[in-house]
């Protein structure tokens, strides 16, 4: 059960990455994925070392990700609590980019 939805979760990621215009492959790297994000935030991915800011900072990026595919903080939360099922339904699902949510 655990590898399905580890499957499902890469296969989204990509998607999500691909509609973003960013090539698939770069969700399955780690540290790159997030260098490459539409919505990274000063120093964001440095802090992403830090004990307890990578938190702050995990939720503030899947709230951008959210705004970036036109939807709203609800979304963003759901993304953080529950990604395995939000993730997908951004993926797969008919949002598309709009942009990054940052004005950058």
């Amino acid at each position: 059960m655990g590898l399905l939805v580890a499957v499902i979760m890469i296969a989204a990621m990509w998607k999500i990455f691909t509609k973003a215009g960013q090539p698939g492959w770069a969700s399955l790297i780690p540290i790159y994925n997030i260098s490459r994000s539409w919505a990274d935030p000063p120093g964001g991915s440095s802090c992403c070392f830090i004990p307890f800011v990578n938190f702050i900072i995990g939720i503030i990026l899947c709230i951008d990700l959210a705004k970036s595919f036109g939807q709203g903080v609800g979304f963003g939360l759901g993304l953080v609590f529950l990604s395995f099922i939000f993730y997908p339904i951004l993926g797969f699902g008919s949002a598309q980019y709009q942009g990054p949510s940052t004005g950058r």
